[in-house]
């Protein structure tokens, strides 16, 4: 069994990729997702996927064998409602992160109920459109700590040897006022720049970057809020060599990247 990669993907917005798109302001960011498969050395056994859609005390996974969708975005056309994904859950899987991250000191727990939000499904369902691998969903804290978030990847870090493929999904730029903004292109391109050279570090230095991340050029400015940055953490924790940019343009005027750490 070979070892997965880690990723962090941008999930673009809302349910983008399935409606109308006559300026193709999501073509590009759907052909990354699409990729991603290709770019495995083999199919994972499941897929751990941390969504910046969800925030808890401490970490949660969803444990229901069957998850539901939870469409939390608003005013879509009626059909992106009534989208499916209806990959299986992996209870074991999930009780197995809680444990790893549980074990490293991190509080952690299972929640039965909860079900996959659109930081999950919308790209899943352009990347795995046949929803035939296993899926556990991950809340990131609330708390926003970028070291803890370093620190649970860290301790998840074994499942890539068990080939589950971990995947943080979340948007590199996330500032709802920038988007279309071109007064925002270049603030997005400064953080951009800096986000893309801390990936590319060995440890510990790109913790100890990316730790400090709000100290970055327009690292606030392209993060008001930043629950779609943290997902990052974990991917680049979960993985001790470089990361690299394996996409990256211009989306409604602002830089949006993606990241692959093997």
């Amino acid at each position: 069994m070979f070892r997965q990669p880690t990723f962090f993907i941008p999930h673009g917005g809302g349910p983008c990729f399935f409606m109308d798109d006559p300026q193709g302001t999501w073509t590009g960011m759907q052909d990354f997702l699409q990729s991603l498969p290709k770019r495995l050395p083999e199919r994972p056994t499941a897929i751990l996927v941390v969504s910046g859609h969800w925030e808890t005390d401490g970490f949660a996974l969803t444990g229901a064998e069957e998850p539901s969708l939870i469409y939390d975005y608003s005013g879509f056309p009626a059909h992106t409602y009534a989208l499916r994904y209806d990959a299986p859950g992996a209870p074991a899987l999930a009780r197995d992160a809680a444990s790893l991250l549980a074990k490293a000191g991190l509080k952690a727990r299972v929640d039965p109920e909860r079900g996959f939000d659109h930081g999950l499904f919308v790209p899943l369902k352009v990347a795995f459109p046949e929803a035939d691998i296993p899926v556990v969903e991950m809340s990131v804290d609330r708390g926003l700590d970028p070291a803890l978030h370093l620190a649970a990847g860290r301790a998840l870090a074994p499942l890539r040897d068990a080939g589950v493929l971990i995947i943080a999904s979340g948007m590199s730029f996330h500032n709802m006022r920038g988007y279309g903004d071109p007064r925002f292109t270049e603030p997005s391109e400064q953080f951009d720049r800096w986000l893309t050279g801390a990936v590319s570090l060995d440890e510990p230095a790109r913790a100890a970057r990316l730790e400090n991340w709000a100290e970055a050029p327009a690292g606030r400015l392209s993060h008001p809020q930043e629950e779609h940055l943290l997902p990052l953490m974990v991917a680049a924790g979960a993985a001790e060599g470089p990361g690299e940019q394996v996409y990256g343009e211009q989306v409604m005027k602002t830089a949006i990247s993606g990241f692959q750490f093997n």
